[in-house]
């Protein structure tokens, strides 16, 4: 396996990991967004997306999980 190969399936990895992310924000699902995000950071423009899109699901809870979640 070259680098190249282990780049690509760590960029893979975390696309899935965002997506699944996504899913349980709009699935309202506290716990599954804390255990995504543990030991994770957020940039800022993908972290303001994240905190919308829990608003329009209408959790306040995982607005704040997400909140407290350091950025990159």
């Amino acid at each position: 396996m070259t680098a190249n190969d282990s780049a690509k399936k760590n960029e893979d990895r975390s696309l899935n990991n965002h997506a699944a992310l996504k899913t349980s924000i709009a699935n309202g699902d506290v716990e599954e967004v804390k255990a995504r995000l543990e030991g994770h950071t957020l940039d800022k423009l993908e972290k303001g997306y994240l905190i919308d899109l829990a608003r329009l699901s209408g959790n306040s809870e995982i607005v704040e999980v997400i909140n407290f979640t350091p950025e990159s």
